[in-house]
């Protein structure tokens, strides 16, 4: 198991063909999102075609990776009804498709018979494991690698069944 963690945008650059996220927490207390989570409570609401209004880094490394031709696919596990959070997370999502991303949600109800990994997850190339750690509350923890194949394999095997089951974001109603 690698030690370092290298930064997010810097496994995505080094990705050829796939990186897969996966989500399963129904609150995120993510600091880089204090303070457009508490925007978004007070009524505030971006505009897609203001790009230069929302478009950040993250943004930018899943475009660039996504016009070499890596398809960046992200799933989302959430409970329902879904919580004021998961609102948010689902306003937003126009962004990362925006930025190339394709994104599907699997309410939980729907995933009883799935094994599911126990930690949010990116997966590049299928090689390599970004787990990544929240404490109870939401908030996060630390970023842990994991390149043993048959951990990759498995976590694969688990985001597909969860991609295949899952909902497109435009057809997924919160």
């Amino acid at each position: 198991m690698p030690r370092n963690v290298p930064p997010f945008a810097e496994l995505l650059a080094g990705c050829r063909f796939s990186a897969v996220h996966l989500e399963t927490h129904d609150v995120y207390g993510v600091a880089e999102e204090d303070e457009d989570f508490a925007a978004w409570r007070a009524g505030s609401r971006y505009v897609l075609d203001d790009r230069p209004t929302w478009w950040n880094s993250f943004h930018s490394a899943v475009s660039d990776a996504v016009g070499r031709g890596v398809v960046v696919r992200r799933a989302r596990v959430v409970s329902e009804p879904v919580g004021e959070y998961i609102r948010y997370e689902h306003s937003c999502t126009p962004q990362n498709v925006a930025a190339g991303e394709d994104v599907r949600w699997l309410p939980r109800r729907l995933a009883s018979d799935l094994l599911i990994p126990g930690n949010d997850l990116w997966i590049f190339d299928n090689r390599l494991i970004r787990f990544s750690l929240f404490a109870g509350d939401g908030r996060f923890v630390e970023d842990v690698m994991e390149d043993a194949p048959d951990v990759v394999k498995r976590h694969a095997e688990a985001f597909e069944a969860v991609w295949e089951r899952a909902i497109p974001h435009a057809d997924f109603e919160v």
